[in-house]
């Protein structure tokens, strides 16, 4: 399932958990996909905490709680972990990560937290919702056959890695444009795994925001980009992307194209892609100024200047993401969408 449609999802069994009506998630993917991303913008959208519990560095005492005497009886002291209407707040999400590098004996004691939302006296609050996360048996990583009791517990969904959700995820999250240009053009590149050949660095989601960091860190050290960039993604990504950045001295004057002036379109791919994605960039940065709608109009304007118009619908749909709804009020949006009426139409 895509992130966005999964993002719906999440969302909504976090709602339903006050009205009893939430069932726990589990969330399958292989490694660096974004499972705890997803997770985490869940939370940030409701503004209530994630509490992060790592059952793979668990104990099953460390779940269940320390043994302690009381009288003729004895009682469970309850970890300070695990939600608490009063420390915590009356709503949240408990995420169990890396269920499935679960040891099996921590595994069982999580049965009666995740199905009966209680352990011994303690109960879950009635607002927090239980997603969990883990990787396949066949991703490489130290993982352990879920037990069907467990696996009864939640409802199953799959991640995959999708371009377009990931491209609006990275122009709100500030990534850089030219990471972004580069995956519009090397699209089979934004998750590239081979758990065959157990690679160290390897291109995902999460690798792909690193090597956004490793351009702000070595951009202005030409000596240690290259291998600033393999590091995050593996050594032929590396070198890919940091020959795509290099080509880009050759980009058109974006102060020009928002100035409306008539700039030629790149003949080069790889460059009409970047054009793209730095136009996008500065739509974003324009969006809520007194240019913002100028800025908007003149790039829909370049839109429609690509000999390829799936360019200009790529551009335009990216632009759409960015900026929201406030694209169709401008006066250009019309033109363009009459323009390519007949694509979007076949298309559809």
């Amino acid at each position: 399932m895509r992130p966005a449609h999964l993002f719906s999802i999440l969302d909504r069994e976090f709602s339903s958990a006050v009205h009893g009506h939430h069932t726990p998630v589990m969330l399958w993917g292989p490694p660096g996909v974004g499972k705890s991303q997803i997770v985490a913008e869940v939370a940030a959208r409701r503004d209530v905490p994630v509490i992060d519990v790592r059952l793979s560095q668990m104990e099953p005492s460390d779940l269940r709680g320390i043994p302690f005497r009381t009288g003729e009886h004895v009682e469970w002291a309850v970890p300070a972990m695990l939600p608490d209407a009063e420390r915590h707040g009356p709503r949240g999400i408990l995420f169990l990560d890396e269920i499935t590098s679960a040891a099996p004996t921590v595994s069982a004691a999580a049965y009666q937290l995740i199905l009966d939302r209680r352990l011994g006296a303690y109960r879950i609050p009635a607002g927090w919702a239980i997603f969990a996360a883990g990787n396949r048996q066949g991703d490489r990583g130290v993982t352990y056959a879920m037990p069907a009791p467990l696996a009864n517990r939640f409802a199953h969904f799959e991640l995959e890695v999708n371009l377009d959700d990931w491209v609006a995820w990275a122009y709100v999250n500030g990534i850089d444009e030219r990471v972004i240009a580069f995956l519009r053009f090397r699209p089979d590149l934004l998750f590239d795994f081979d758990p065959a050949h157990n690679p160290v660095a390897f291109p995902s989601p999460r690798s792909w925001e690193f090597a956004h960091r490793a351009l702000q860190k070595f951009g202005g050290h030409p000596d240690v980009l290259v291998g600033g960039l393999q590091a995050c993604v593996g050594p032929a990504a590396g070198i890919e992307l940091h020959a795509f950045v290099e080509n880009l001295d050759n980009l058109p004057d974006l102060d020009a194209i928002l100035r409306g002036d008539e700039v030629p379109v790149p003949q080069t791919i790889d460059l009409q892609y970047a054009v793209a994605s730095s136009l996008v960039a500065r739509a974003i940065r324009a969006r809520g100024t007194d240019q913002g709608e100028v800025v908007i109009g003149r790039i829909l304007d370049y839109a429609g200047r690509f000999p390829q118009r799936e360019m200009g619908v790529m551009l335009v749909s990216d632009l759409h993401r960015a900026v929201g709804e406030a694209l169709f009020a401008v006066p250009q949006f019309s033109d363009w969408a009459s323009q390519v009426a007949d694509l979007m139409l076949y298309d559809g």
